[in-house]
């Protein structure tokens, strides 16, 4: 039960004070990071495996060996601390909501400026259906990466899995790109991700199927997400895309150019409403977990104890 409480303390914190607004461990971590690649960068995949386990590693390590050497109670605070500090429900919902209510006002270009702090595609010539596309989208796949995926790995390995989950996901964003610069370099940090967010992913999309239209979100799921790039982002966007019958995907503007992408979902056009939709279908989810964790601590206190 400790483990249940322990997410519990770090959700109500996410969602009481948001992330910190100064001095994020993860802005540090950031310049850790350009450090290491500064000065180990090489256009080769080993030396991107190195400059991962230089960045991950040693903190992980230092993370365990005090919770090792604390009392359990001081144990237990350092790992809802970490928790707390590798989720980003609350600055989910901060960074899109800004979006909805722009496009409620009709303010297309007050939109198009929120919606450019939280997607990587050139926003200046979406239109608000492509506006509300690109923030329901951003929410539904942040939902797997900003909180269900430490929430995952914190059940599983503590605060070293959660700190794990969220050093590794930086770091895909940081060097995971496909380009001249890191398409061997960043090799590692865009495998090691793929592999952590696997099981989450998955996880993420049946939460989606369950709390929303199921059998809409399982026939995306199983029809549309093959069809996506990212084998973790598909199901999660295919999923949640179809729980919300609402249309995803499709071509987007990046670097100047548009990209064809595969149709994600059925139904309705996104609006400023779908946005809406999509946070509410996140805190379920959260919502959910929660009980799932309450209900497999106590089984499995109960079994202990008999």
């Amino acid at each position: 039960m400790s483990m249940a409480l322990a997410m519990l303390a770090a959700v109500l914190m996410d969602a009481w004070l948001g992330e910190p607004r100064r001095a994020h461990p993860l802005v540090g971590f950031g310049r850790v990071a350009s450090g290491i690649e500064q000065r180990v960068y090489a256009d080769r995949r080993v030396a991107g495996v190195l400059a991962w386990s230089l960045a991950v590693l040693p903190a992980i390590a230092l993370l365990w060996g005090i919770q090792r050497a604390m009392p359990v109670w001081a144990s237990w605070c350092v790992g809802a601390a970490v928790l707390y500090l590798t989720l980003g429900w609350r600055s989910l919902g901060e960074h899109v909501r800004p979006v909805a209510a722009a496009l409620a006002k009709g303010d297309l270009d007050a939109a198009r400026a929120a919606v450019s702090r939280v997607v990587s595609r050139d926003t200046a010539a979406l239109n608000d259906v492509q506006v509300s596309a690109a923030a329901t989208e951003s929410v539904l796949e942040n939902g797997n990466d900003a909180v269900f995926g430490a929430l995952f790995w914190f059940a599983l390995l503590g605060a070293p899995g959660a700190l794990l989950y969220r050093l590794a996901n930086t770091l895909d964003a940081t060097w995971g790109y496909r380009t001249a610069r890191y398409e061997r370099f960043g090799w590692a940090a865009a495998r090691i991700d793929d592999v952590l967010n696997f099981l989450p992913a998955r996880l993420t999309a049946l939460t989606y199927a369950l709390l929303g239209h199921f059998d809409t979100a399982w026939r995306c799921w199983r029809t549309q997400a093959p069809q996506w790039d990212s084998p973790n982002a598909g199901p999660v966007m295919a999923a949640g895309a179809g729980a919300l019958r609402v249309r995803l995907g499709g071509p987007a503007p990046y670097h100047g150019r548009w990209e064809a992408r595969p149709e994600l979902g059925e139904g309705e056009l996104p609006s400023a409403a779908s946005i809406s939709r999509a946070l509410h279908l996140v805190s379920k989810g959260v919502l959910m977990w929660l009980i799932c964790t309450w209900v497999l601590g106590f089984l499995l206190d109960g079994g202990v104890h008999a």
